[in-house]
């Protein structure tokens, strides 16, 4: 069985995010879709909301979506992954993800590293882009599956972060 891990802060999943499984998807017997815990950030959205906002995001056979606290590196050897999934905008992001492989790969041993060129119409699109949307009450769509639309925006509200309707 051919698996890859897609490990990511997801705060929140977007569409960019999605494309990134659904290519991976044509490729991989299981994609684990990894929400990673660092206690060096803060994000927006608690682990249980960004693994339930990705499951409806990515309701496919194929994926499996989990939580870990632990490195990309432990995480590949812990799943018996093939490959480490990593979607990319543009060349910082490359420049970005090369460098967190050699890091890994330093860590773990040689594995191999998939990077997924995000479709031209979606790289603008990021978490963060979706975050500032939210706070100054715009419209997420666009940004965000349609199938989490509605619970990204309950999640939002219910952080009393928001002054205007969304």
């Amino acid at each position: 069985m051919k698996k890859c891990v897609f490990a990511g802060t997801f705060d929140p999943p977007t569409l960019g995010h999605k494309a990134v499984v659904e290519r991976a998807a044509k490729i991989f017997d299981e994609v684990i879709v990894a929400v990673m815990i660092n206690p060096d950030k803060q994000p927006l959205f608690s682990a249980e909301e960004r693994i339930e906002l990705l499951k409806k995001t990515m309701p496919f056979s194929c994926v499996r979506v989990i939580s870990s606290a632990k490195t990309a590196a432990e995480l590949m050897s812990e799943t018996g992954a093939d490959c480490y999934l990593r979607g990319i905008r543009n060349g910082t992001d490359f420049d970005y993800e090369t460098a967190n492989y050699y890091v890994s790969e330093k860590l773990c041993g040689e594995f191999v590293a998939m990077y997924v060129p995000c479709p031209q119409n979606l790289l603008h699109v990021s978490s963060s882009a979706v975050r500032a949307l939210l706070k100054f009450s715009k419209n997420v769509d666009g940004y965000v599956a349609p199938e989490a639309k509605e619970a990204l925006l309950d999640f939002y509200r219910a952080k009393n972060t928001s002054g205007g309707k969304l």
